[in-house]
């Protein structure tokens, strides 16, 4: 199952997989990435309830943007190797 999410995100995953420079990785950066990106759609969940009940659709474009944040992380965080997360946090 791993594998088969890991081909349908593969756009999102090569473009922090790629390039053959050295990396700094600790487990806790993988645990923290998942838990921001959680937070993230947390926020994009309420951005959405509140523009929803404002009815003030200005607000999507936060949704937008909290939501792809999130799932970016979330994608990184859950099927990414050991050099995408720490690419994600520019360890060196």
């Amino acid at each position: 199952m791993k594998e088969s999410l890991r081909k349908v995100f593969s756009p999102i995953l090569n473009t922090f997989e790629s390039g053959d420079d050295n990396y700094a990785y600790r487990p806790s950066h993988r645990k923290i990435l998942i838990v921001v990106g959680t937070l993230f759609l947390v926020l994009a969940t309420g951005a959405m309830a509140a523009t929803l009940v404002a009815e003030l659709y200005g607000g999507l474009i936060p949704v937008a943007v909290f939501l792809a944040v999130g799932l970016v992380c979330e994608v990184v965080g859950l099927l990414g190797s050991d050099k995408a997360v720490a690419r994600m946090w520019k360890s060196k």
